[in-house]
């Protein structure tokens, strides 16, 4: 099964930035879409980006124009690159790879955004 690990997260103030890396290991071939998913505290788990093995992009309304979603196959990583952050972006964040023979997840990075 793939395994997904996510790096990246931290403590930043508003507006700053924050990037977030994912690596896949173990059966990484035929993953399709990669996506990042997010946990507010309270709150259910929502799609923030994602991009499929063709470059396709889609992004929640709430963090269009401020993140982007990129993948490097070669390395089997994904990106999430975070700009202008905003308290309500504070969650746990997941990786997500798809693949023929399921869908996994990482165990989640925090991010934290202080007003």
């Amino acid at each position: 099964h793939v395994q997904l690990v996510e790096s990246g997260g931290g403590l930043v103030q508003s507006r700053g930035s924050l990037r977030l890396c994912c690596a896949a290991f173990r059966s990484c071939a035929s993953i399709s879409t990669r996506g990042w998913f997010r946990r507010a505290s309270g709150k259910q788990r929502e799609l923030a980006a994602r991009i499929t093995s063709g470059g396709s992009r889609n992004y929640a309304y709430s963090v269009k124009d401020r993140f982007n979603i990129s993948r490097d196959n070669a390395k089997n990583t994904v990106y999430l690159q975070m700009n202008s952050l905003k308290p309500e972006d504070t969650a746990v964040y997941y990786c997500n790879a798809d693949r023929y023979s399921g869908s996994y997840w990482g165990p989640g990075t925090q991010v934290t955004v202080s007003s």
